[in-house]
C-alpha cells in the first residue's frame, strides 16, 4: 500500500513523518516537458505501488515517478500540506542573479488561479532575500528543448490568463541598474537560458599538430561563422580574422576531416561540429598568409620535385588561379627549383602506390586535379625521351617484391617508379646498364635484382638476351599502364612519411619542404 510502506519507507529515508508526506503524479505535456499534475487522490494512494504504476505510467516501463511535497513550518520542521482546491495552483520560484550568472530554485507556493502575480511580489521578495517594495520582473519557463522557450510574464495579469497550470515554473530577477548593464553578459532569464542551452566549449588544434589541444573557448552552438573565427583571431592576436581558416572533426577517426570549411559556408558553429549523429567539441585551425576569400579563388598543389641528377626531392606548395594550367604549374616551379641546365623542360606526372597513371597535358586546368589522394610529381623531360626514333618505346619502369597470401603469389610495387626509353633490337643486358646508372645501384646489390615483364599483375621474368621491346608492341591494350618492366629485388629503404599530401606513401629519397 502506498500509504502505508512506501510512505513508512520514505519516512526512514527523508526523515519526513508519514502524515506530512502529499505526492503528486507527473505528466508528461505536449511540449515534451514533464511537471507535477495533481496529487493522489484517496483512493489512489490506497493502491498497491504496481497498480498504480498502471495509473500513472502511460509508458508502461518499470518506473513509477512521484513528487514528494513537503511543507515546513517557521522551524524548518515539516507540518501537514495545505489544503488544495481546484482553484489552487502549485508553482515553482528560480531566482536568477544577473550578476553572478545563477539560476537556483527559492521555493513554491500555491497561488489562486483568478490571482495575479503582483499580489505575490513580497512572498517572491521575501523568498529571494529583497527588500519588500523591490521591483522585480518575472517569466515563465516553459521548456528548454529543442529549444528555449521562456517568457515574460505580465505581473497584472491573472494566473488563469496566464495559463499557469500546476507544476509550472517561474521565474524571476532584479533588473540590472543601467550604470552596470555593459558589465553584465545576460541581463534576463530568457538571455541566459538561451546561454545554458547554446554554450560549447570548443577544444582548437593547430592543423598541423592534430594531437594537441592548443587552446579552448567556451562558445555558443548558435554562434556564426564569423563569431567564430573572431574569437579565434582573438586569442592568436590576430588582427584579420578572414585568415583562419577551420577543419572539422572526424569522430571516427579522430582526425581532421580531408576538406577544410569554406569562408561563411556554414550557418553556426553547431555546422561545424556535427559528424553524422555525433557532435564533436574539436576544430583545426590554420592561420593563413592571405585572407581565405582569396585563398579560395586560388589553387594550391602539393607537388614534389624530383631532380634529374641530385638524390632529393623537393615538397612545393603551389599556389595559382584556379583557372591556370598544367603548364604554369611546371613554369612556377621553374622559378623555385635548380635545374640542370636553364633550357630544361618539366612534366607533371600522377602517382598512386609506386605506380605512374598520368602525365599531365600542359593545356589541362589545375582546378580538378586531386592531390589529397594522388601524388604529384614534376621532374626534368630527360632528352632521350625527347627524340624518340620510330620503333622506341617509351615504358613504365616499376620496383616490386613478391608475397605469399592465402596460397597465392601477389606483387606489392614500392619505391619511385619512372619511364625509361627502349630501342629497337637492345637486349635486357643493354637495358640494366642503363637502369644502374640511373639508379646509381652498386654491382654486388645490383646482382641480385631480377626483371620481369609485368601484363595484369603477372610477372614473366626475362634473360639476359631477351629482347625488351618485343614485350611492349601492344600499343592499344586495356589497361596499358599495367604493362610494365618490373625490378624484383627487396626493399630496404627507410619509410618516411610523405610529406606532399595525406596519402602516406613513401620516399626513397631525402625529401626537403618548401612553402
Amino acid at each position: 500500500m502506498v500509504s502505508c510502506f512506501m510512505k513508512e519507507e520514505v519516512a526512514k529515508e527523508f526523515g519526513i513523518p508519514v502524515q506530512f508526506q502529499r505526492f503528486w503524479i507527473w505528466a508528461k505535456r505536449q511540449n515534451h516537458t514533464y511537471r507535477p499534475n495533481r496529487p493522489l487522490t484517496p483512493q489512489e494512494e490506497a493502491h498497491t505501488v504496481g497498480a498504480l504504476r498502471e495509473i500513472s505510467n502511460k509508458g508502461h516501463n518499470a518506473e513509477l515517478k512521484l513528487f514528494l511535497e513537503v511543507e515546513r513550518g517557521q522551524d524548518l520542521h515539516p507540518v501537514p500540506p495545505p489544503e488544495k482546491n481546484k482553484e489552487d495552483i502549485l508553482l515553482f520560484f528560480k531566482l536568477y542573479d544577473p550578476e553572478k550568472e545563477e539560476l537556483r530554485y527559492v521555493g513554491r507556493l500555491f497561488v489562486k488561479s483568478s490571482g495575479k502575480p503582483i499580489e505575490i511580489l513580497p512572498k517572491l521578495n521575501h523568498m529571494a532575500g529583497f527588500a519588500p517594495d523591490e521591483e522585480i520582473e518575472l517569466f515563465e519557463e516553459i521548456k528548454f528543448e529543442p529549444s528555449v522557450m521562456c517568457e515574460r510574464l505580465d505581473k497584472r495579469a491573472s494566473f488563469r490568463f496566464s495559463q499557469l497550470e500546476d507544476g509550472d515554473i517561474v521565474c524571476f530577477q532584479k533588473r540590472p541598474p543601467p550604470e552596470s548593464e555593459e558589465k553584465i553578459r545576460f541581463l534576463d532569464v530568457p538571455s541566459f537560458l538561451e546561454y545554458v542551452k547554446n554554450r560549447q566549449i570548443v577544444h582548437f588544434r593547430a592543423l598541423e599538430r592534430p594531437k594537441e589541444d592548443e587552446f579552448s573557448l567556451e562558445l555558443a552552438k548558435n554562434h556564426t561563422y564569423d563569431d567564430v573565427v573572431e574569437r579565434v583571431a582573438q586569442r592568436l592576436d590576430l588582427d584579420d580574422p578572414s585568415k583562419i581558416r577551420l577543419t572539422p572533426h572526424n569522430c571516427y577517426s579522430q582526425q581532421p576531416k580531408p576538406n577544410p570549411i569554406k569562408y561563411r559556408s556554414v550557418d553556426h558553429l553547431l555546422d561545424m561540429l556535427v559528424h553524422y549523429n555525433q557532435i564533436s567539441d574539436i576544430l583545426y585551425y590554420e592561420v593563413l598568409d592571405i585572407p581565405l576569400p582569396e585563398l579560395q579563388c586560388l589553387k594550391t598543389l602539393k607537388v614534389a620535385f624530383h631532380h634529374a641528377t641530385k638524390d632529393e626531392a623537393v615538397i612545393l606548395n603551389i599556389r595559382l588561379p584556379k583557372q591556370s594550367t598544367v603548364g604554369d604549374v611546371l613554369n612556377e616551379i621553374k622559378t623555385k627549383v635548380e635545374l640542370s641546365h636553364p633550357s630544361a623542360e618539366l612534366r607533371l606526372l600522377e602517382v598512386f602506390y609506386h605506380k605512374i597513371y598520368k602525365i599531365f597535358p600542359p593545356h589541362e586546368k589545375i582546378e580538378n586535379i586531386n592531390d589529397q589522394y594522388w601524388t604529384l610529381r614534376a621532374e626534368e623531360i630527360p632528352e632521350e625521351e625527347k627524340n624518340l626514333r620510330p620503333n622506341d618505346r617509351l615504358i613504365h619502369v616499376y620496383h616490386f617484391t613478391k608475397e605469399s597470401a592465402q596460397n597465392q603469389v601477389q606483387v606489392q610495387n614500392f619505391g619511385e617508379p619512372f619511364f625509361l626509353v627502349i630501342h629497337e633490337g637492345e637486349t635486357l643486358t643493354d637495358v640494366k646498364v642503363r637502369i644502374q646508372k640511373k639508379l646509381q645501384v652498386p654491382d654486388e646489390e645490383f646482382s641480385k635484382w631480377k626483371f620481369a615483364f609485368l601484363s595484369l599483375g603477372r610477372p614473366e621474368y626475362l634473360d639476359h638476351s631477351d629482347v625488351v621491346s618485343s614485350r611492349f608492341q601492344r600499343r592499344d591494350v586495356y589497361g596499358a599502364w599495367e604493362q610494365y618492366l618490373g625490378l624484383e629485388h627487396s626493399d630496404t629503404t627507410p619509410k618516411r612519411a610523405y610529406a606532399a599530401s595525406q596519402n602516406r606513401h613513401t620516399f626513397e629519397k631525402p625529401v626537403k619542404i618548401y612553402n
